[in-house]
């Protein structure tokens, strides 16, 4: 199945379903600008909508190696990649990146950092998530972002004149329960995290990807921000909350 529509802005929307690896085959060499993808974290659990790949390096490798090559073969020389994963498998997924993009590619592993969950009794709290962040070659877009500040009135500004964003991310906070933005997607991450990906790695008019679309965030925040997008998830029901919002953005 495959879902295409132009934006208002006069950009399109390219969403599939299908195994990732089959999208990207029919992508031509070096024609997107931005991939973001929240892959799979290895955590062996069978989620009310995927089943999550098992903790095994074996099986890590032979899932993203095929993957991450087609990922390098379709950035445009100005390209860059994220990928957002937790510390189960960042440190397998560093050496096969390197390999494949190359170690002076490798600009930022970023933590997103974020206050949800239980409390260990025996260990610190796992609260953050990994992002890797690489470039195909050395002339990528990079827009500086810079940190945000409240004012009395409670609304947020960016502060340009202050500090740019380092590579601890602790003010994004998690969607809560009782979030609007909130679709009962599991893992669902927030539309200002992928926002400032987004906004510092692309420009109006670029090709975003994202081959694990999950519940439509990243295809949303194309839209928002007029970048033209392609992605694809193997689950039928990823598709179907990602054109429900859409929709819904738009009305």
């Amino acid at each position: 199945m495959q879902v295409k529509e132009k934006t208002g802005e006069g950009n399109f929307l390219d969403i599939r379903i299908c195994d990732n690896l089959e999208l990207m085959a029919e992508i031509p060499d070096n024609t997107i600008d931005l991939i973001y993808c929240d892959i799979l974290y290895g955590t062996g659990r069978k989620f009310a909508d995927y089943q999550d790949l098992k903790p095994i390096r074996s099986e890590i490798e032979s899932h993203y190696i095929p993957r991450i090559k087609e990922m390098h073969r379709i950035l445009k020389p100005t390209g860059s990649i994220y990928l957002q994963m937790d510390t189960r498998i960042n440190h397998w997924m560093r050496i096969l990146i390197d390999d494949i993009f190359g170690y002076d590619r490798f600009l930022n592993e970023i933590s997103w950092g974020y206050n949800w969950g239980g409390v260990a009794k025996n260990k610190y709290p796992k609260k953050h998530d990994i992002i890797l962040f690489y470039s195909k070659t050395k002339h990528y877009t990079y827009n500086i972002q810079y940190e945000t500040y409240k004012t009395k009135d409670k609304r947020w500004h960016n502060n340009e004149s202050g500090k740019s964003i380092r590579d601890i991310w602790d003010d994004i906070p998690i969607i809560n329960t009782m979030s609007n933005e909130r679709l009962g997607y599991d893992m669902q991450k927030p539309k200002a995290l992928i926002e400032r990906i987004i906004k510092t790695s692309s420009n109006e008019g670029d090709l975003v990807a994202d081959f694990y679309l999950g519940s439509g965030t990243t295809a949303e925040v194309c839209k928002d921000l007029n970048r033209n997008f392609i992605g694809c998830d193997i689950n039928p029901r990823a598709v179907e909350i990602t054109l429900k919002r859409l929709n819904n953005a738009r009305s």
